[in-house]
């Protein structure tokens, strides 16, 4: 019987490990149950050494996410039983499992405090579906499931199921993968996109509230678009419930200072985060983007749709009628 590692020891395996079958000690004899208490013990918020507690929670809940979505497993919902397979992203407040090979994703958060905004994404997108115009249904993905999941620590946490993105990739890859930037006839296409997928979220009373590199999925070779992570959305009017840290900066005041947002609020993240995606911006564009980045949200567009036409009158005065320019991610 393999012995108990010390509690440092065991945070930083759970904090380093992506798979629940890292932790399981097999040249011992060791089982992924045995492993599974055995940890538990040893980083359990109730024993942590002294000022350890923090640390302890983080590790109990990730071990608990890792035991989740160990491979293999079924998880078993009122509606389906689904198969559960690797962590395939890390998200803003969730890990996201590969479900049923590609066709979906279990998107589980690490902490129980997050519950209220997952619901938050799940009443988006049901809301998206039952109040948006159907015809522009694929800029948002799919909720399949919502629903309350209970670990082997007891711990509740509100989970979903939605369908994967197969093909896409982040905007924030597409900034890792063209650091320079990409020319602005290839980002035409994304920002036209954005902002239609936007105009129809704001007519179906949604603010999404975190336009931000890692939810904008773009598919190179169909040119499609998916705003992901509406954990942060909102009704038009109320604020928005949280930011993610490390960006910030690319909020607008009234975000930062826990005032309304509206849909002003997703034309200043969007066109932000355009316009840093774009290589040596001709100055017309600057000019544009200048216009929907006032402090002040009365002084920003109002409609993305309406923005939309007037982006489409900027760039035919730039580059002429629009042509499809294949646009492909680095091998």
């Amino acid at each position: 019987m393999s012995a108990a590692p010390s509690f440092a020891d065991a945070v930083d395996r759970i904090s380093a490990a992506r798979t629940f079958a890292e932790l399981v000690d097999e040249a011992r004899g060791q089982t992924a149950g045995h492993a599974y208490r055995i940890l538990v013990k040893v980083v359990h918020p109730d024993v942590a050494p002294a000022g350890r507690a923090a640390a302890a929670t983080a590790a109990f809940a990730r071990l608990a996410e890792l035991w989740a979505g160990r491979d293999g497993r079924v998880l078993t919902t009122s509606r389906a039983a689904y198969r559960v397979g690797a962590v395939v992203a890390s998200g803003d407040i969730a890990e996201l499992h590969a479900v049923d090979g590609d066709a979906a994703l279990l998107k589980l958060p690490r902490r129980p405090g997050d519950n209220d905004l997952m619901r938050a994404e799940a009443a988006a997108l049901g809301r998206l579906v039952t109040d948006g115009d159907p015809k522009f249904r694929a800029y948002a993905p799919r909720l399949i499931e919502s629903f309350t999941h209970e670990d082997a620590a007891r711990a509740r946490r509100t989970a979903t199921i939605v369908e994967r993105q197969n093909g896409f990739v982040s905007l924030a890859e597409v900034r890792r993968a063209y650091p320079g930037g990409i020319p602005a006839r290839d980002a035409a296409w994304m920002w036209r996109r954005l902002l239609t997928g936007l105009g129809w979220a704001h007519r179906a009373g949604v603010v999404h509230g975190a336009v931000l590199p890692e939810h904008v999925l773009v598919h190179p070779a169909e040119h499609g678009v998916v705003l992901v992570d509406w954990c942060y959305s909102v009704a038009p009017g109320t604020p928005v419930p949280a930011l993610v840290a490390r960006h910030r900066a690319a909020y607008p005041p009234e975000v930062t200072a826990g005032r309304p947002a509206t849909a002003a609020t997703d034309i200043f993240m969007a066109t932000g985060l355009m316009l840093g995606l774009v290589a040596d911006p001709p100055a017309a564009l600057r000019r544009f983007a200048a216009g929907c980045s006032y402090d002040a949200p009365r002084m920003r567009p109002q409609d993305a749709w309406s923005l939309l036409g007037e982006l489409d009158e900027l760039l035919e005065n730039l580059y002429g009628p629009r042509r499809f320019r294949p646009f492909a991610m680095p091998a």
